[in-house]
């Protein structure tokens, strides 16, 4: 591994730090997402909090934090499976943000953003499977559990190079949606909803 490589690596974590949720709601006066709704600063929050805009501000930004840097990698001529672990450092910075006090989100976006320079294809097969999910069961935490648990398998069928760093980053993914976890189980989780909805 070279210099570079590690360079990249950090440059990754620290663009996955910068939480756009919580900069869009403080730019639209809405308050600290950590601290509302379901707690996690992520566009499916927002979109509760604040309604389309915003959530769909922190969608875009969010995806971008994993495409950037991955794309960026790219270039650079980093072997696939750094170019795969340049991925989960940005899911990682996103997770636990040097920014904000380590206190992120599920990475969800970001981890689709960053699959898209690594093949359209597989990205396509988590999209799909993600909307189809959160169309039957109106879960979008559900969605995600389900989609990032058969990225492997996706990832086996299409991206073979890509596999390892892709099951670390889906177990990252689920261990961060364990209360979410319980919450399905117990009935008591959020339904995908606007501000106002109600």
């Amino acid at each position: 591994m070279t210099a570079l490589t590690i360079l990249i690596f950090a440059s990754a974590y620290l663009l996955g730090s910068i939480s756009s949720a919580v900069l869009v709601c403080r730019l639209f006066s809405l308050g600290d997402p950590r601290d509302q709704g379901s707690g996690n600063p992520g566009a499916t929050n927002v979109l509760r909090i604040g309604g389309k805009f915003p959530a769909a501000l922190v969608l875009v930004f969010d995806v971008l934090k994993g495409t950037i840097p991955v794309w960026g990698s790219y270039y650079f001529g980093l072997e696939p499976v750094y170019l795969a672990f340049v991925a989960v450092f940005a899911c990682i910075g996103h997770m636990f943000p040097l920014f904000f006090d380590f206190s992120g989100g599920k990475a969800v976006a970001t981890a689709l953003g960053a699959i898209l320079p690594l093949g359209l294809d597989l990205a396509v097969m988590l999209i799909l499977t993600w909307g189809l999910v959160a169309r039957i069961s109106n879960y979008s935490s559900l969605a995600a559990i389900i989609s990032v648990s058969l990225a492997p398998l996706f990832t086996w069928l299409v991206k073979p190079d890509y596999t390892i760093p892709v099951i670390i980053l889906s177990v990252l993914i689920v261990l961060r949606h364990k209360d979410n976890i319980v919450r399905l189980l117990k009935g008591q989780e959020q339904k995908i909803a606007r501000k106002n909805d109600h």
